[in-house]
């Protein structure tokens, strides 16, 4: 037997196949295997393979895996990943033949992707390319692979328009044998193949309805208590012909169905009846919604007769937090279910809209609340591959704003703004959480290059003063001070802001660069660092420790970013909790700000103001989408008005987790862990204790293995109990200034509350 073949050297004999149909037409398609030994031979059988649009497949009348969505979305011009199904026992369950079936739709390929009606598809052919390889006793080895010449069939199938935004219609009388397709060759780039490391989007739960009702338009409204990214799925037995119609929303607005901030995407599933009995399951498409629409039902809707089912890209839970506060406990869940419904893939921005995209300032800033909730390594990994790929070869030589990038093919206002702060950051910041939580210095140097690609392409746009002060700039994005309709226009001075980012990126790329041995890009990057720093503290450091921009937002990111000398930070900080007292502990920072603002004010003798900054339940506030209700993070803070109505923004998520990274403050400080050296190779307990939560319980499975910490504060007495991972030490703080170091185990600690 020869050498085992990787999965993308197995597709070098394959070629891409598709068929002429209707763009919202989903292809089926064919290949039948005649086994060259018997079934009880076959020691070993893989199906590789990939597509442009999303597929699914099939043997012997068997899903060969539970994944949805393959093959996902990447940087198609540059990355097409190959998915590789161990099908050996399909295989022998089919006799001397094997039946090799895949449904093809359209998926991100043809999607007509981005916002403003854009309608961007990559490509107008969808395409499927495979090989099945089977392995005998003998030792002998069976390739059939994808060919036009005969050997492999087509039909369209009873999905009669599949689309991400707009849904899915399947017409449950349409016989594919009497839709006969011919079968062509698809032209693509074989380079761009690459074996699938991303774990694969999955079904990972179901939920029944909470509630079914009319609403006063006598619409069949149905509640699943959750905020999901899926489908549903309905079995339904009806006269032939009946259509059933299920629109999708995540609120109520006037007690009807919300769709306004849907903006152009119809999110609308129509399930046509056979006459018979159906169970229809839209798969080619996937909506945001807790709340669903249902018209044209035979009968009265059951609550057994509809499901909705979440998916998400099937990343190991790692992270877990409780404490006494139900509304933090809230908050938390709040930010796993947002992680979860925007980890389809890639990290989107929202599921639900017309958008659903890689926008880069969002997971620059909640990066590390993502990687302490699920195990992001190879997640973010790849996304940093598709970045890297996309901002290569950017027309402006800049980080886009979303990655994959289908905006450059648009003359969009999008396409035009060239490196922006905190999203061009994604390329330093993403990979140096990576760094710190999983330690693997391997990931770091495939991830460093995007560093230099970032920082060059700002150093150029430096002016002579060393500020980056020229060209658009977002700032606080979503400030909750800025207009519904400029969300850019909040309190903090934009070119203030994207100094201090430039500042915190220029100094983790001189320290990846010494990690990596890199020496000369390590000099390079720490003469900008220091003259960034020296260029932001010219322009916007006032005497005593004040700035120019007298903002919350603003003091958040310049103390905890480095750029105060020491006898600014206590002034510093005692101005920013003045600023936030006087805004009666209501957030006052968006993107940018938000992150850091807790951090800021607890890591400089301000424990409590961030306590209290975290518990305000007025709008704006974290916990005021949880007075109101949410299951998952909001957009806005303001994303629904107290009296119930939706923001009058036409950008208006209810699932966005930027927000929600207030969540690495809750895990660090409130539930007392970090690392205190990458990948945990030593850890910190150091829980900082607040009015308003008297106990918090944390727990984190690190690559070292699991820590756990729990502190109670009671009668004037804090205690805490934490494990560390045997073999690691750690650096135990308590909160009346005692530092132990302990070795791994289960250690107890006390001291006056």
């Amino acid at each position: 037997m020869t050498d085992t073949l990787s999965a993308v050297e197995l597709l070098a004999g394959a070629h891409m196949i598709g068929a002429d149909a209707p763009c919202g037409q989903a292809i089926g398609l064919t290949c039948d295997v005649e086994l060259e030994g018997p079934a009880s031979a076959v020691t070993s059988a893989r199906l590789v393979s990939t597509a442009h649009g999303i597929y699914e497949a099939r043997v012997n009348g068997v899903s060969v895996d539970d994944a949805v969505l393959n093959p996902g979305w990447t940087a198609y011009e540059w990355r097409l990943a190959v998915q590789e199904a161990d099908v050996t026992d399909l295989v022998r369950a089919g006799g001397r033949a094997a039946k090799i079936e895949v449904l093809l739709g359209n998926g991100w390929w043809r999607g007509e992707l981005g916002f403003d009606l854009l309608k961007i598809d990559y490509g107008k052919e969808l395409g499927f390319i495979g090989a099945l390889e089977i392995v005998y006793a003998d030792g002998s080895r069976q390739v059939a692979v994808t060919e036009a010449d005969g050997t492999a069939h087509a039909c369209a199938t009873p999905i009669t328009e599949n689309s991400l935004y707009n849904g899915e219609t399947i017409d449950a009388r349409v016989d594919p044998a009497e839709h006969p397709l011919e079968v062509r060759e698809v032209a693509f780039d074989r380079s761009t193949l690459y074996a699938q490391t991303m774990p694969p989007v999955r079904r990972t739960e179901t939920l029944r309805s909470v509630r079914i009702w009319q609403s006063p338009a006598g619409k069949t409204l149905v509640d699943f208590g959750q905020n999901i990214v899926g489908w549903v799925r309905v079995r339904v037995s009806g006269p032939r012909g009946t259509e059933v119609v299920v629109r999708h929303a995540e609120v109520l607005e006037h007690e009807e169905l919300g769709t306004r901030p849907l903006r152009a995407a119809k999110a609308t599933d129509t399930f046509i009846l056979s006459g018979g009995e159906d169970v229809f399951e839209p798969t080619l498409t996937f909506h945001g919604f807790r709340y669903a629409e249902v018209t044209g039902w035979p009968g009265e809707l059951g609550a057994d007769d509809i499901e909705a089912v979440a998916i998400s890209s099937d990343l190991p839970r790692t992270g877990w937090f409780t404490c006494s506060n139900d509304d933090v406990n809230k908050l938390v869940s709040n930010t796993l279910w947002s992680q979860r419904d925007n980890f389809v893939s890639i990290p989107t921005d929202c599921p639900q809209r017309d958008e659903r995209m890689g926008w880069t300032g969002d997971i620059a800033v909640f990066a590390p609340t993502a990687a302490f909730q699920y195990d992001c390594s190879v997640f973010l990994g790849d996304w940093l591959k598709t970045l890297m790929a996309e901002t290569a070869h950017n027309a402006l030589s800049c980080v886009p704003v979303v990655a994959p990038d289908v905006v450059k093919y648009s003359d969009h206002f999008w396409k035009t703004v060239g490196e922006l702060a905190l999203w061009g950051d994604a390329c330093c910041w993403v990979p140096w959480t990576l760094w710190q939580v999983y330690g693997d210095k391997d990931a770091l140097a495939s991830q460093y290059p995007a560093m230099g690609m970032h920082l060059r392409a700002v150093e150029e746009r430096l002016s002579d003063t060393g500020l980056w002060d020229t060209g658009l700039q977002l700032g606080d994005w979503l400030d909750p001070a800025a207009p519904p309709e400029a969300p850019m226009d909040g309190k903090t001075d934009k070119y203030l802001i994207a100094q201090a980012c430039l500042c915190r990126s220029t100094r983790i790329a001189a320290e990846a660069a010494h990690i990596l041995g890199r020496t000369d890009d390590e000099a390079h990057w720490e003469e900008l660092a220091e003259r960034s720093r020296a260029a932001f503290r010219k322009a916007y450091v006032l005497d005593g420790g004040r700035l120019t921009s007298d903002a919350v937002a603003a003091y958040a990111l310049a103390l905890h970013f480095g750029l105060f000398e020491a006898d600014e930070v206590q002034p510093a900080a005692d101005r920013l909790a003045e600023l936030v007292r006087e805004g009666d502990y209501k957030v006052a920072t968006g993107f940018a700000g938000t992150p850091y603002v807790t951090w800021a004010l607890s890591e400089n003798g301000h424990v409590a103001e961030a306590y209290r900054l975290l518990l305000e339940d007025e709008c704006p506030s974290w916990l005021y989408p949880v007075r109101m209700g949410a299951t998952t993070t909001w957009e806005r803070w303001d994303s629904m008005l107290p009296d119930g109505s939706i923001n009058p923004g036409d950008m208006t998520s209810f699932n966005h987790y930027a927000l929600g990274a207030v969540c690495d403050w809750i895990y660090q400080v409130i539930g007392g862990i970090s690392p205190a050296a990458p990948g945990y190779a030593r850890v910190r307990i150091a829980p900082k204790p607040g009015e308003g939560i008297t106990w918090a319980r944390c727990a984190f499975e690190s690559v070292q293995g699991r820590i756990e910490v729990f502190w109670r504060c009671e009668n004037g007495r804090f205690d805490l109990e934490c494990t560390v991972p045997e073999g690691v030490s750690a650096d135990v703080e308590l909160p009346d200034g005692t530092v132990c170091a302990v070795a791994g185990g289960t250690h107890r600690f006390g001291c006056a509350a």
